[in-house]
């Protein structure tokens, strides 16, 4: 397929196939008149680089790990490091620290909101109905 017909299935600008490629996270042939032809894998390749840098994690990075990842064919993982490993499970912890930050700060939010609609008339639809605030340690 077409950088065009990948770009249309896969959710990404054109530009963005382009700098995946010239990152070596994508890779294309070439008709004879210069045209980058993909086979239907990349489809499933471009999805799981989106959530990757969705994650956090640069090009290099995911350079590094695609390899060890498996495509739609479902080859083996042949490269794996342990480094690569050690890196990877520092990235989910540090995803896992944003994600409890971030639900603390919607409690906190949560509560604040429930303070400052108590003396209303009509608290705002969004606020969690009954919601007591959260005990604090």
């Amino acid at each position: 397929m077409r950088i065009g017909e990948l770009a249309r299935r896969s959710g990404v600008s054109e530009r963005s196939l382009r700098y995946y490629e010239d990152q070596g996270l994508l890779v294309s042939e070439r008709s004879p008149g210069g045209h980058r032809n993909f086979g239907d894998w990349a489809v499933d390749r471009v999805i799981r680089i989106q959530a990757l840098y969705a994650a956090g994690l640069n090009s290099a990075t995911i350079g590094r790990l695609l390899p060890c990842m498996r495509d739609a064919d479902g080859g083996p993982n042949e490269f794996a490091t342990g480094r690569l490993v050690d890196e990877l499970t520092a990235e989910r912890a540090r995803i896992d620290r944003l994600i409890a930050d971030l639900s603390l700060s919607r409690e906190i939010l949560d509560e604040t909101i429930a303070a400052a609609s108590a003396g209303l008339s009509d608290p705002p639809p969004h606020l969690p109905a009954g919601r007591p605030p959260a005990p604090r340690a």
